[in-house]
């Protein structure tokens, strides 16, 4: 699952309109134009050239911006403490993209451990607390777990179900 994937299935699942992601991007500090939108939330074909391709491949950075901005849209700006780093710009942290996928999603839409086992049971998959755990843990922890494409996946059509009905 790539990162425009990603993106339309959050998209889709959360109900967020064009002009919307516009802004979600700029809060991440990406400039994203309305015109670029259709072009991002397109699933990229592989067996095409990328030279005749002109749709706009979304890289992990675009991504966590992205997501970085969802959190802020959803929560509102909040100002870092003496010391802290702005945590509205990308981290250089190597972590997959899918676990990062579902911690800024559980910070920006406030879930529970609990809330987020409901989606993955939504989606008709069943996670423990234990697994759900080593997938939120930070790279690098003896327990952490990487986010294969299959849970990320069922997250967001578990999203889709509970969002969208």
């Amino acid at each position: 699952m790539d990162n425009n994937d990603i993106l339309i299935r959050l998209r889709y699942a959360l109900d967020i309109k064009n002009s919307d992601v516009v802004e979600i991007f700029k809060l991440g500090g990406v400039e994203v134009t309305r015109l670029e939108v259709p072009k991002i939330l397109t699933k990229s074909n592989e067996d095409v050239d990328a030279e005749d391709d002109d749709n706009i491949r979304v890289t992990n950075r675009m991504l966590e911006s992205f997501l970085n901005g969802f959190i802020t849209y959803k929560r509102g700006k909040q100002e870092p403490k003496p010391g802290q780093p702005d945590t509205a710009m990308p981290s250089n942290s190597h972590e997959h993209i899918n676990n990062l996928l579902l911690k800024k999603v559980k910070i920006a839409l406030a879930l529970t451990s609990e809330d987020m086992m409901d989606i993955f049971e939504k989606a008709g998959l069943v996670v423990t607390k234990g697994e759900l755990g080593a997938l939120l843990r930070k790279e690098g922890h003896k327990n952490y777990k990487e986010c294969g494409d299959k849970f990320a996946r069922n997250f967001l059509k578990g999203l889709a179900i509970k969002y969208r009905g």
